[in-house]
């Protein structure tokens, strides 16, 4: 695949931003927010798998929430084929190719399609979703019944919608100069954040040590949220994505085990024996202080701005911070919705709630040792995403991720 060079700027490497009038955009906005709601749906339909597993347990295929899983992913696939149809036709027409439509233009297939690079990632995540999909329905049908989530079939489906998910961001990161652009990026980056605990826990298992669901919270939430904020470069944009990170959060809590519930009323299914009033199995490992870790970390981004810091450190300065409060508020969450049981993170401690004995100290300072080291990687990373999401469409923007923001 080879990148199909845009139009720029007289004596500038620089591509030209989009001045298509409004009417012009509701093409690309249309697609670009199908993608996303493709991706909600998938999110909250896997949310209702999980806790019908929890809640009812028997199965088929298609249950219901298994068909609003894959409907959603469909529906993302559909959109990402209907944009690459588009930009594939305008290119054989002559039109030059517009990065601000879901990024700079990738020639597929030895240029028999011209795919923008956002589309082009959320299609073949849905893809994949799709295939992997027949492969769980294999699974089944070797090993009957599954209810764990770190199945083979199952860690390649977790995989392949978060790469759909990717995709959304880079479309939306690539209309930031629009009003729709900036806020679907601002709901798209907590859609994934949401989905990562489900994905970490995958390698639940594999460690010792270190909870690979910890590790993946405090990362992917750092990182996006430093990526989302350096990405669009306005004040509030990190508060903003932890404020419907929220919301998601508080609406799969709802969701999740009244549709467990209510369907298997409808389906005469009765609920387990054993049943405790237990809180959501996704909607829990959801960081649920985002919002007071968001306004920290717009703090030091604003203070490293007015004060000069330097790009090269000031992001890993920022993901340390938030890497280390992420950890802790995580462990008190574990506390408060298991009702005060053990430690959430990665030393193994436990024994009782926070500072009441050795052990909880010492897995209070595993978990910040964690969160320092996995915050500053966040905040590496993060930067480098940004870095490569402006290089995407180089939009007139500076390519510095931490030039002033505007207002």
């Amino acid at each position: 695949m080879d990148s199909v060079p845009a139009a720029t700027l007289p004596g500038s490497a620089r591509p030209l931003p989009s001045t298509r009038p409004l009417a012009g955009q509701l093409p690309s906005a249309a697609g670009a927010f199908t993608v996303l709601i493709g991706t909600l749906t998938s999110l909250i339909g896997i949310s209702w798998d999980v806790e019908w597993h929890v809640d009812v347990g028997p199965d088929t295929f298609f249950t219901l929430s298994h068909l609003m899983l894959y409907s959603g992913s469909a529906l993302a696939g559909i959109a990402s084929l209907v944009m690459v149809l588009r930009s594939t036709f305008a290119q054989r027409a002559g039109r030059p190719a517009d990065p601000g439509v879901g990024g700079s233009p990738v020639r597929v297939l030895r240029g028999t399609f011209t795919a923008p690079l956002g589309y082009l990632v959320a299609g073949t995540g849905a893809a994949l979703f799709l295939l992997y999909g027949l492969m769980d329905l294999w699974w089944h049908s070797l090993y009957g019944f599954d209810a764990v989530l770190n199945s083979p079939p199952h860690v390649a489906l977790f995989i392949s919608i978060s790469l759909t998910m990717v995709g959304s961001i880079i479309v939306f990161a690539a209309a930031r100069e629009q009003l729709w652009g900036r806020i679907g990026l601002i709901v798209s980056t907590p859609v994934l954040i949401t989905f990562c605990p489900l994905t970490t826990y995958a390698f639940q298992g594999l460690s010792q040590t270190i909870d690979p669901q910890l590790a993946g919270n405090v990362f992917f939430s750092v990182c996006l949220l430093i990526m989302g904020a350096l990405t669009l470069r306005r004040r509030g944009v990190a508060l903003s994505i932890a404020a419907v990170l929220g919301v998601m959060q508080v609406f799969l809590w709802w969701f999740s085990p009244w549709a467990a519930k209510a369907y298997a009323g409808y389906v005469g299914l009765p609920l387990r024996d054993n049943l405790m009033d237990m809180a959501p199995v996704l909607p829990s490992g959801i960081p649920m202080f985002m919002i007071g870790v968001a306004v920290v970390i717009e703090a030091l981004l604003w203070v490293g701005r007015r004060q000069g810091w330097s790009a090269r450190w000031m992001p890993q300065v920022v993901g340390a911070v938030g890497g280390v409060l992420v950890s802790l508020s995580l462990l008190l969450q574990t506390s408060l919705v298991s009702g005060g049981g053990g430690g959430g993170g990665g030393g193994g401690g436990g024994g009782g709630p926070m500072g009441q004995s050795g052990t909880s100290a010492t897995t209070l300072l595993t978990d910040a040792v964690l969160g320092l080291v996995f915050g500053t990687l966040a905040g590496y990373l993060g930067s480098r995403f940004t870095v490569l999401l402006h290089l995407n469409t180089a939009a007139a923007q500076p390519t510095n991720p931490t030039a002033p923001e505007g207002r």
